[in-house]
């Protein structure tokens, strides 16, 4: 028998909602009060989020505020993302799942799921398989792991990972367009910097790559990870005890700009 898993879709969200929400799932899916998950949104207004340890002095605080961008902290590790013109994706699952045990396994099997959807919209992604660029930047999309996607020698999609006893939650996105100079400018990168960004990124609009509706472009993405994982997915929204959780939080993840009280 499949196993039933449910699908979460959310519309444009603050960015500090968006992980209190994944992390809320992931602690309620951890202690059996909810069902695996899958989650798809969006974001209201442009958001770096910073990996978990990453330090707040990664982003050119002058710059966010001069192109309106939030900073928000992941539960998840890894460098800094930009967040704007994407559909996002959070799986959370136990090893009773399926998920096997292990970083590097673990990103193998869901990253399976993110590999058939960009598939499903005509993207031919695989796993990076090596490491490559620069492990000092801030920036995610300048370093590329095997845990990341890639599609000719660009860097598709970045995925991170944390894991809540035997529950792993990872997150990660799909991106449709980005404006790479604000990119540079909120990571403080130099022209160099921001001539590697353009070079070694990769998005649906760069790439001609037509998307259909919104409803269809969800639609495709849910199904193709369902049938990557072997599970059926059941439309759903989280509960209210996931609610109360990830109301208490979003002070966890809000992150003040270094120097201001």
């Amino acid at each position: 028998m499949t196993e039933r898993w449910r699908l979460v879709l959310d519309g444009p969200c603050e960015g500090v909602w968006n992980m209190a929400v994944d992390r809320a799932i992931q602690r309620a899916q951890g202690a059996g009060l909810v069902p695996p998950t899958i989650r798809l949104y969006r974001w209201s207004r442009p958001t770096i989020s910073l990996g978990k340890f990453q330090n707040a002095n990664a982003v050119d605080w002058e710059a966010c505020e001069e192109f309106g961008v939030d900073v928000v902290r992941r539960f998840t590790g890894g460098r800094g993302v930009l967040h704007d013109d994407e559909l996002t994706y959070s799986i959370v699952a136990s090893i009773s799942d399926g998920v096997p045990r292990g970083t590097s396994a673990s990103y193998r099997h869901l990253c399976a799921a993110l590999v058939a959807a960009y598939r499903r919209l005509g993207v031919q992604a695989e796993l990076t398989e090596r490491h490559r660029g620069s492990a000092s930047s801030p920036a995610c999309y300048l370093h590329a792991t095997k845990a990341d996607l890639s599609v000719d020698g660009a860097k598709l999609a970045g995925s991170a990972q944390t894991w809540l006893g035997d529950t792993v939650l990872q997150h990660g996105s799909l991106t449709v367009s980005r404006d790479v100079e604000r990119e540079a400018a909120v990571f403080g990168l130099d022209d160099a910097g921001r001539e590697a960004l353009e070079s070694v990124t990769w998005t649906f609009a760069q790439a001609g790559v037509a998307l259909p509706s919104e409803s269809e472009f969800v639609s495709e993405v849910s199904d193709a990870m369902a049938g990557a994982l072997g599970v059926s997915l059941v439309l759903a929204s989280i509960t209210p005890g996931e609610l109360d959780d990830a109301r208490t939080l979003q002070a966890d993840v809000q992150v003040k700009r270094p120097g201001r009280d």
